[in-house]
């Protein structure tokens, strides 16, 4: 993880580029599905489709928030493996 010349590890949130772009665009389309919802869809089923849709984007969103420390879990997981070795502690 040391991607800098100096040694020192960079931050990851500068490669999450294209699971921001993924987000993002998610999250546009979920927005208009939502809006082309409440154009089309009769009244008496409006209120579960629209309390769905916003809740796919709510767990878009948290997921969004919540990836970086899942990636930085599995990392010192992996890190903490590799130095605890198979024969115990090192």
């Amino acid at each position: 993880m040391t991607d800098r010349t100096d040694g020192t590890p960079s931050l990851a949130e500068g490669r999450w580029l294209w699971r921001r772009l993924y987000v993002f665009s998610a999250s546009a389309a979920i927005w208009g599905l939502l809006d082309r919802t409440l154009a089309r869809v009769p009244a008496a089923s409006l209120p579960r489709l629209a309390d769905s849709l916003m809740a796919l984007l709510a767990l878009t969103l948290v997921l969004y928030l919540v990836a970086p420390s899942a990636q930085q879990l599995v990392t010192l997981l992996a890190n903490l493996r590799l130095r605890l070795g198979p024969g115990g502690r090192s």
